[in-house]
């Protein structure tokens, strides 16, 4: 007898969901119920297939809900503008800039296909040019956008309300272009409690975005004149993400850059500033603006600084000129005193290195000559000859000949002192060509030639004595002088006494001799206003470069 339909279906409420694979076996998944084994195909598919039917028919209900509710909250989420003057500021915005009506992802004429035009301008607070080497200056300044969205003009909904300002959570509602600063180094907005951003929405739809920015900016330097440079330092503005074609870039035109009445530079003076607008040229293998093929709009603040030259006079070029000029305080100095004259000229020439080393470590690291490396050039070549000058008049004045010159002038104790042989040389040409007597008379061969060994003459005296003939011949005597007693004499020969050669007028030819001690002393007087003139001409040149060139 089998059991009534009702009772299988009453064990399978009281005991778990059953899963029959067969018609054979039931697994259950707490016990197996062999007593509903012989009911169990025809309970369970009818079990299942109710349960299958009824969970269709509530997700069907359910989606039904579902979208029911999306369409009604759909018409729910978009608030209505009517009345818009009845509202407060924060009612009226989240209407306004409602997603179910405003996109801030979309340009603002993302419908028309117009380009969208912005309009700049800036405020400069403050100008913080950095030390050379580093190559950047620091800006504070205001930074103001503007332009127009049509979809937030609200004329028609609220007419009385003049204008909706808001800060950085009115940013992010909107749409905003997005800029970027292509030499910036670092930035930041300024603020204290929260980050310095307004913005404000007239009846019209006009957009006035302003932030208050701090960045430090690189500014790519020519020192060639330094310290007597002119510098001109930048802040580029360009498009990040639309081109030109989508979005351009304008200052604004009148007075686009203001700077603060209470701007004060240390270091540099505002000289003059400038804008301008440009297109950058973006690629594939140009990374500059990632990637991107296109023309991008720019803008581009220009501002002229001249460096202050009073620190640099105060503290390295009129020090250098008074190392300088000591190093001249050696032309006082006897040529013989090696100690003092040797102390002197080292201590001014390590004294003016380390006074240039000091001022060259604020400057960076190039390949080219600045004009303080001409100074430094000129001021070191200077105590440097001052140095060679003493050693040249030191090594004159340990001399013991006697130098004679035709002449007492530069040239002649310059060449006597620079090659003395080949001065010597010249003087003994120079004397047989004026003294044709004297060369003839050394050439007797019948002559006797004696000389005085007396030590208190001023030389070796060489007497030439004929001999004895009749007298009938009445032979002249002729007595010559040795070259050195002529050098000695200023160059005079003396008389013959004969008649011969009576009728020719005497020739006086004026010799000069010097000491070495002389020679050194004469050098040094003619340094101590040789070097202060050269020096003033270096002055004159290099002044005249700096500021006329």
């Amino acid at each position: 007898m089998f059991p009534s339909p009702a009772q299988p279906l009453y064990a399978f409420r009281e005991n778990c969901f059953l899963i029959c694979s067969s018609g054979e076996s039931i697994t259950r998944s707490r016990r197996v119920d062999f007593r509903a084994r012989c009911n169990c195909r025809y309970v369970n598919r009818f079990i299942m297939s109710s349960k299958t039917v009824l969970f269709s028919v509530m997700i069907f209900i359910l989606n039904s809900a579902r979208g029911q509710k999306s369409s009604q909250n759909a018409l729910m989420e978009c608030p209505s503008l009517d009345k818009g003057d009845s509202y407060t500021q924060s009612e009226f915005l989240s209407r306004l800039a409602h997603e179910c009506r405003y996109d801030r992802l979309l340009l603002p004429t993302y419908q028309t296909g117009e380009v969208v035009y912005v309009h700049a301008s800036a405020y400069v607070y403050f100008i913080q040019p950095a030390e050379a080497h580093d190559l950047n200056f620091k800006l504070h300044f205001l930074l103001q956008l503007r332009w127009t969205d049509a979809r937030l003009a609200y004329t028609l909904y609220s007419p009385e309300r003049t204008k909706i300002i808001g800060e950085s959570d009115l940013r992010q509602r909107i749409w905003v272009p997005h800029l970027y600063m292509s030499n910036e180094q670092s930035s930041s907005l300024m603020g204290t409690d929260s980050k310095d951003v307004l913005i404000s929405i007239a009846p019209d739809g006009e957009v006035l975005f302003s932030r208050r920015m701090q960045a430090v900016l690189y500014c790519w330097m020519n020192l060639q004149k330094f310290p007597f440079d002119d510098q001109k330092c930048s802040m580029n503005l360009e498009s990040w993400k639309y081109n030109a074609s989508i979005l351009r870039l304008m200052w604004e035109k009148d007075n686009p850059v203001r700077l603060s009445s209470e701007l004060h530079l240390t270091e540099y003076s505002l000289l003059d500033f400038w804008t301008n607008e440009s297109v950058v040229r973006g690629d594939i293998v140009n990374m500059r603006l990632g990637g991107r093929s296109g023309n991008y709009s720019a803008l581009k603040f220009t501002f002229k600084l001249g460096r202050e030259v009073g620190y640099y006079l105060m503290d390295y070029f009129i020090p250098s000129m008074m190392i300088v000029a000591m190093s001249w305080v050696t032309f006082w100095l006897q040529a013989d005193a090696s100690a003092p004259r040797i102390t002197l000229g080292t201590s001014t020439m390590l004294s003016f290195i380390t006074l240039a080393s000091s001022q060259a470590k604020t400057l960076p690291k190039v390949s080219y000559i600045k004009a303080s490396e001409i100074w430094f050039l000129g001021c070191i070549g200077f105590i440097f000859s001052a140095l060679v000058e003493f050693a040249f008049v030191n090594t004159i004045w340990r001399r013991k000949k006697v130098v004679s010159l035709k002449k007492v002038n530069s040239k002649y104790i310059l060449k006597s002192t620079l090659t003395p042989r080949l001065a010597r040389k010249e003087l003994q040409k120079e004397l047989r060509e004026s003294s044709p007597q004297l060369s003839k008379s050394r050439s007797c061969s019948s002559l006797q030639q004696e000389t005085s060994s007396d030590p208190a003459g001023p030389g070796y005296n060489n007497y030439l004595t004929v001999h004895s003939f009749p007298s009938a011949l009445n032979l002249p005597t002729i007595t010559t002088q040795s070259y050195d007693d002529l050098i000695a004499s200023g160059g005079r020969q003396p008389r013959n006494n004969g008649s011969e050669g009576s009728d020719e007028p005497p020739q006086h030819h004026t010799w000069t001799q010097m000491t070495p001690q002389e020679i050194a002393t004469w050098i040094d007087k003619r340094s101590r206003l040789l070097f202060p003139l050269l020096f003033i001409f270096f002055n004159i040149v290099y002044w005249t470069f700096v500021y006329c060139l």
